[in-house]
C-alpha cells in the first residue's frame, strides 16, 4: 500500500512524496516523489512520465530538491517521478562500509549473487513495481508513455534499462554516465564486490556485461534506433580518473550504426548538480519530443 507523506506546491504543479513497502526489495520501505503538472498544462487528462534516477550516495529527494527540472517539466506538461538509488536497512553484512557499494549504491541491477539476491532488485522495481505503485496513488499519471534519465549510477540505470526495455521507454538521456561498468573500478567494484567474489553478481564482471551499456549496444536487435542523449563534463574528476568511458560507448555506437544517438563533452563542467541545472533543460525538451508524439 503506497501511503503520502508530503505535498509541495512548485511552479505550475505539485511534487507529492510517497512511502511503500516493496515486494521487489524484500520487503523493504522505500520513498519517491512524483511530480505532477496542473491539469492546465496539459489538453488530456493524464501526463506522460520521465524517470530521474539518482547517483552513488543519493536518494529520492536528490534530483528532485537540486536537479532544477520541476520548472520546464510542468511546461511541457510531462510528470516526473524519482525514486530511491537502492534498498535501504536491508542488513547485509558489508553495505554500510563504503559510499560507492551497499546502501546508496544499488546500480539499478537484479543481484544474483545469494547475498544480494533478496533485497538489491531495483532493476525489478523500477520497471515492474513502480509503475503498479504510481498507479495506486489516483495521480493522473499515464504510466504507458515513459521515458528516462539519470546521472552518474543513475545515468549508468537509465541507459542500462532503456537499452534492455525499449518496450518500456521511449527515449533515455544522461548526465555522466557511467558507460561502460565492466571496464571501470565503480562498475568492477558493484558487480564483483569490493573483495572480488561478494558482488551483487554471482559471475561477476562476466554477468555485469548484461549490465553494461558499451556492452548492449553490441547486442542490439538489428533494426532497432536509439534516442539518446548524453552530456559530460571535461572537467568531472570522476571522467577523468576513467570511471565514466564515454569514448567507449561512442565507439560501440559508431560501429552500431546508431546515427540518432548524441554524446556531448561540456568544456569545464564537473560531476555535480551545477552541471545537471545546466543542461537539464535541454534534456526536458528532448524527452518532450517522444513523450508528446
Amino acid at each position: 500500500m503506497v501511503e503520502q507523506t508530503s505535498k509541495n506546491l512548485s511552479w505550475n504543479g505539485a511534487i507529492y512524496g510517497y512511502k511503500a513497502t516493496s515486494s521487489s526489495l524484500g520487503g523493504l520501505e522505500t520513498s519517491f516523489n512524483v511530480f505532477v503538472p496542473s491539469s492546465s498544462s496539459s489538453s488530456s487528462k493524464k501526463f506522460p512520465v520521465l524517470y530521474y534516477l539518482a547517483g552513488l550516495t543519493c536518494n529520492a529527494d536528490t534530483g528532485a530538491q537540486k536537479g532544477g527540472f520541476l520548472r520546464d517539466a510542468a511546461e511541457q506538461g510531462i510528470a516526473l517521478v524519482f525514486p530511491d538509488t537502492s534498498p535501504r536497512g536491508a542488513k547485509v553484512e558489508g553495505e554500510d562500509e563504503s559510499w560507492d557499494f551497499g546502501t546508496g549504491a544499488g546500480f539499478y541491477l537484479n543481484a544474483t549473487n545469494s547475498k544480494w539476491e533478496k533485497h538489491y532488485n531495483m532493476d525489478k522495481f523500477i520497471t515492474q513495481e513502480l509503475p503498479k505503485l504510481l498507479q495506486e496513488t489516483g495521480l493522473p499519471l499515464d504510466t504507458k508513455t515513459a521515458s528516462i534519465f539519470g546521472h552518474s549510477m543513475g545515468g549508468h540505470g537509465a541507459v542500462t534499462l532503456y537499452l534492455l526495455y525499449p518496450e518500456l521507454y521511449k527515449s533515455s538521456s544522461a548526465f555522466a554516465p557511467i558507460l561502460n561498468p565492466t571496464q571501470c573500478a565503480w562498475g568492477k567494484k558493484a558487480f564483483s564486490g569490493p573483495n572480488g567474489n561478494d558482488g551483487y553478481l554471482a559471475n561477476g564482471i562476466e554477468e555485469g556485461k548484461s549490465r553494461d551499456a558499451t556492452e548492449l549496444v553490441a547486442g542490439l536487435k538489428e533494426g532497432r534506433k536509439l534516442d539518446l542523449l548524453i552530456d559530460y563534463g571535461t572537467g568531472d574528476q570522476f571522467y577523468k580518473d576513467g570511471q565514466l568511458l564515454p569514448e567507449n560507448f561512442e565507439a560501440a555506437i559508431k560501429k552500431a550504426g546508431q546515427s540518432n544517438v548524441t554524446v556531448r563533452s561540456q568544456e569545464g563542467f564537473d560531476h555535480s548538480y551545477w552541471f545537471i541545472q545546466s543542461f537539464g533543460p535541454e534534456h526536458i525538451k528532448f524527452h518532450a519530443k517522444y513523450l508528446k508524439a
